[in-house]
């Protein structure tokens, strides 16, 4: 094992144009060793086993609830936590490319959660998996589990709800973000002999899992929209927000994906 300064004078010999062959007889040090410390995802002196909030002998919030709040709603939608090496963990979103400002909202709502630890997006067909590795997302995303989240039950702690019911907004939006979308509906009406074409906004949110859909039902509740279920088939799979005074709110809080 090498010690950190080792590693970044090696790394820096590299940066200043010495081959890897020149920095291997240099510094004493492999040639496979410095080819792995190039290809590494993480940076020298990423910390993944940095204090986490949940896990001390006190637990308390995470460092951002508002943005925790945002991370817990996008998590739920679109979000997996896989165990990695070593007892690592890693969380994916899966972020549509056609939204980019969704995508850097929600790498830097991951940072906030872990600042200490590096955040990477992976390109996939259609969509960006923003990725980060840590011992402990499991502390901070408690709903993790094993099979996919409309097969099992998906409840808050305590401590989350408190988070929730501070920064609803933030929860609803992360939710929309994931599984939601405003778009405008349009109908025509006959007036005085003429057809005329009204167009109106509204928002849905769709998600197989029961629990889920309940959490933003009953958020969008305590911060006074008013809401609809519509079933597909027999599955009451959509929540949809039509009204106008709703559709205010939820523009002036959430907006359409960007």
């Amino acid at each position: 094992m090498y010690d950190l300064d080792t590693r970044k004078r090696a790394l820096t010999l590299v940066a200043q144009g010495f081959s890897q062959n020149s920095v291997s007889k240099q510094t004493g040090i492999s040639r496979a060793a410095i080819r792995s410390w190039l290809k590494r995802l993480e940076p020298l002196g990423y910390n993944r086993a940095a204090e986490c909030p949940r896990c001390g002998d006190t637990a308390s919030p995470p460092p951002d609830p508002a943005s925790y709040s945002y991370l817990l709603g996008l998590y739920l939608g679109d979000g997996c936590i896989s165990s990695a090496k070593r007892g690592v963990y890693s969380l994916r979103i899966a972020c549509a490319d056609a939204w980019p400002g969704l995508i850097d909202a929600c790498a830097e709502a991951v940072q906030r959660a872990r600042p200490a630890n590096k955040v990477c997006r992976v390109q996939s067909q259609g969509c960006q998996y923003v990725t980060s590795f840590s011992k402990h997302w499991p502390c901070f995303f408690p709903q993790h589990g094993p099979g996919k989240k409309h097969n099992r039950e998906i409840t808050l702690e305590p401590w989350q709800q408190q988070i929730v019911d501070a920064h609803p907004w933030d929860f609803i939006r992360g939710l929309i973000h994931s599984d939601g979308c405003r778009i405008i509906n349009w109908t025509t009406r006959l007036v005085r002999g003429e057809r005329k074409r009204y167009e109106y906004p509204r928002y849905f949110f769709t998600n197989k899992s029961d629990d889920i859909r309940k959490l933003f039902s009953d958020t969008l509740t305590a911060v006074g929209v008013e809401w609809t279920t519509l079933s597909r088939g027999s599955d009451p799979l959509n929540i949809s927000v039509a009204r106008r005074a709703s559709v205010a709110l939820m523009d002036a809080h959430v907006g359409p994906k960007y």
